[in-house]
């Protein structure tokens, strides 16, 4: 075998995110030293980002499985039945690295990929959420890095014809120079239909289509699999660039092709590129590959193959097959105005055998790629070590506020409750006409295209709740997105997540995303809300802010749910004057880690609220009965800022105030216990279990007209923003 590499040293080995016992696994599982090219598909496929290799032994507890699964984590997304003979299909996952380095491109083609993701499956992309965490406000660079990203999003979502409906965005310093964008998307397919990546059929095609290959995104997933230092802008050229035009293109021409028998098995080009979606084929169906090298498309001249396997270039899929189907394939993409090359075929070897210019320049057993990445253990500081490691304050005695209505002013114009419209507006999230329930609810709703059914989808997660306590913050992420798809009606089907963490070398940050894991694992087995697809982002740390700052434990929450009827569906908005304002899961009495008392108090100390499983499972079907029977004429879930903000946003969505007939106390007004909804009912309809608190009317909540609370709760991201338009 020729190579015109030179001596693979301790320095290259380190370049490549390897360790010496990892490069010593290299040796062992091919009997050689490796090249270059060899070593930089073992970099990528043992990275963090392929392999979870600090998480996968905690990943398998979770609960994967229901009657409504069909597919759990696997494969590309997660699919569940909706009825009818169709199907859902969904998954988030991170571009946070890229998105720091290079906004716009970040977030754009992190939509890009899991669109990919999603309709590698079969599925028709039918919706986009989102999860965004920044620092402080007045970072000097946070301004440039939310116009990237939100332009980023609207920019690839909105021309690619899919409809962004909503998601959710935090503020905190820890974010400062780690910044988290997690895309989520859920697509349509029917359950006959559903496309894997299993390779099979010694012989047959495999088939490269979309845009060609660049040198754009080499070392991508090894970027994304360190945390960054000061060189952070340095690896810019790691960042891929998007075009959604060819996406859209790359869509209608895989669901065409998908409607036939031509494919065996279909892979996107995600992370590692080439190679990652060549081996997970191979290995999946156990069988090798063979490819020319020379027949890849490329867009630049004298590309290498370590190069071509490693470019991170996006609109990229890889197919087998079935022989005899080339030309029909071909016509199909070149239709579209894409490009579509046999690059290889399937086969017997087991192994990945690669030829350039006439020359094997790669061969390499694929099973020790997937099957035998490194796992690992890793210390995990104790509960109670963790704790004092956190150094999180007890909460003390809270002296009661001053001015409720002045604090509450305040709460709905700071950065984590402002109205997130100057974000949203940015996003078509109408395309398509299918939405019926648009962003700023507690889930988006979309109709499935021809049925009167719906899909409800949120995104959920309270970092600074996982920070003080990691079990019950994850939890906590699981039961808010549960409620949030029971609030519009919806019945919670399952899970997707973004786990996203620092490093996971550290036993305290190890603490966090087991006791994270833990906490979400008992949450799903509590509510029947499996988990069928994810992502995990380790490394989320700057050095570069100084001192190694890490990342708030985010493990963020990507749920769907089903709607039998979208006319039978509640929304925030306060409907009618004299209708009942009922209290759902009782008085509110938990400050600790509230934003009120880090907005209002300057502080975040005490623990996080605690999470009863059963009273959220029987609260929610309480509400999911109300807005079925057609009793609830608006719901909201009570989340950060407690009771009094969760009112004050209805009364603005419904431009109409509220009377109350309970005396406010600080605790009751703005504490956040979990499980908790306000409904409103029509008079005269009483809600059993619930406590009548007030009634909607007039123009105020807690004595301040609705105009401050809009002028406060509008104002907040145009006046950040200004300066960016």
């Amino acid at each position: 075998m020729s190579s015109t590499t030179p001596h693979i040293t301790p320095e290259v080995v380190a370049e490549h995110g390897l360790s010496p016992e990892e490069y010593d696994r290299v040796l062992k599982a091919i009997g050689r030293e490796p090249n270059l090219t060899e070593l930089g598909i073992f970099s990528v496929m043992w990275s963090e980002h392929c392999s979870y290799k600090s998480s996968k032994i905690h990943l398998m507890k979770l609960p994967t499985t229901g009657p409504q699964v069909i597919c759990g984590p696997g494969e590309n997304a997660g699919v569940v039945d909706i009825g009818d003979g169709q199907a859902a299909i969904f998954k988030m996952e991170s571009h946070n690295h890229p998105s720091y380095i290079e906004p716009y491109q970040g977030a754009a083609t992190g939509v890009g990929g899991i669109l990919r993701d999603v309709f590698t499956m079969g599925a028709r992309p039918v919706a986009n959420m989102n999860a965004l965490r920044f620092g402080r406000p007045d970072h000097p660079k946070m301004k440039h890095l939310i116009a990237g990203v939100v332009h980023g999003i609207g920019g690839y979502g909105n021309c690619v014809g899919v409809p962004t409906v909503g998601g959710e965005v935090n503020f905190h310093p820890a974010y400062d120079g780690n910044i988290l964008v997690n895309a989520m998307t859920v697509g349509i397919a029917d359950t006959d239909k559903i496309f894997y990546s299993a390779a099979s059929g010694i012989g047959n095609p495999i088939v490269y289509v979309g845009s060609k290959t660049g040198r754009d995104g080499i070392h991508g997933a090894t970027m994304a699999s360190a945390d960054f230092g000061d060189d952070a802008d340095a690896k810019r050229p790691t960042v891929q660039v998007g075009d959604p035009f060819t996406e859209k293109l790359l869509i209608e021409a895989c669901l065409e092709l998908m409607a036939s028998d031509a494919i065996v098995a279909i892979q996107d080009m995600g992370a590692a590129g080439l190679t990652s979606s060549s081996v997970e084929m191979a290995s999946k169906g156990g069988v090798g590959l063979h490819l020319k090298m020379d027949d890849v498309p490329q867009r630049e001249t004298g590309m290498t193959t370590y190069e071509m396997m490693l470019s991170e270039s996006q609109e990229r899929m890889l197919m087998v097959l079935k022989p005899g189907r080339e030309d029909f394939a071909e016509a199909i993409f070149k239709k579209w105005e894409l490009d579509f090359a046999v690059i290889g075929h399937v086969t017997d070897t087991g192994r990945m055998v690669l030829e350039h210019k006439g020359e094997i320049v790669c061969d390499i057993p694929l099973a020790p790629l997937a099957d035998d990445a490194p796992l690992y253990d890793r210390p995990s500081m104790p509960k109670d070590e963790y704790k004092l490691w956190s150094k999180v304050e007890p909460l003390g005695d809270i002296a009661e506020s001053a001015d409720i209505g002045a604090d509450l002013v305040t709460l709905m114009g700071s950065p984590d409750i402002a109205s997130r419209r100057w974000i949203w507006e940015q996003y078509d999230h109408m395309v398509g006409a299918d939405t019926v329930q648009r962003p700023g609810g507690d889930a988006a709703v979309v109709r499935v295209h021809g049925a009167q059914k719906g899909i409800a989808i949120s995104t959920d997660c309270t970092p600074r709740y996982c920070y003080a306590d990691p079990y019950e913050g994850g939890k906590q992420a699981i039961a808010e997105c549960y409620r949030n798809l029971s609030a519009v009606g919806s019945t919670p089907l399952a899970v997707t997540n973004c786990l996203n963490f620092a490093n996971p070398q550290r036993p305290e940050i190890m603490a966090q995303l087991t006791g994270c894991l833990e906490g979400m694992g008992d949450a799903c087995r509590a509510l029947d809300f499996p988990i069928v697809s994810g992502n995990v982002s380790l490394y989320n740390e700057s050095k570069a802010t100084g001192g190694g700052s890490a990342i708030l434990p985010t493990p963020a929450i990507g749920g769907i749910g089903l709607l039998a009827d979208v006319d039978v569906m509640a929304t925030v908005a306060f409907k009618a004057e004299g209708d009942a304002i009922w209290l759902i899961g009782g008085e509110g009495s938990h400050l600790g880690q509230t934003i009120w008392l880090r907005e209002i108090a300057g502080r975040e100390a005490g623990e996080a609220p605690k999470v009863d499983l059963a009273a959220e499972r029987a609260n929610a079907d309480i509400v999911r009965a109300l807005v079925a029977d057609g009793k609830a004429t608006a719901v909201h879930d009570i989340a950060d800022g407690g009771l009094i903000v969760t009112i004050a946003e209805m009364a603005l969505a419904g431009r109409i105030g509220a009377t109350l007939n309970v005396t406010l106390t600080t605790a009751s007004a703005f504490g956040e216990d979990q499980g908790r909804y306000v409904v409103t009912t029509a008079a005269g309809v009483d809600v059993p279990g619930a406590v009548k608190i007030g009634a909607v009317g007039g123009g105020t909540v807690a004595g301040v007209a609705l105009e401050t609370l809009r002028t406060a709760h509008e104002g907040f991201f145009p006046a950040l923003m200004d300066s960016e338009l």
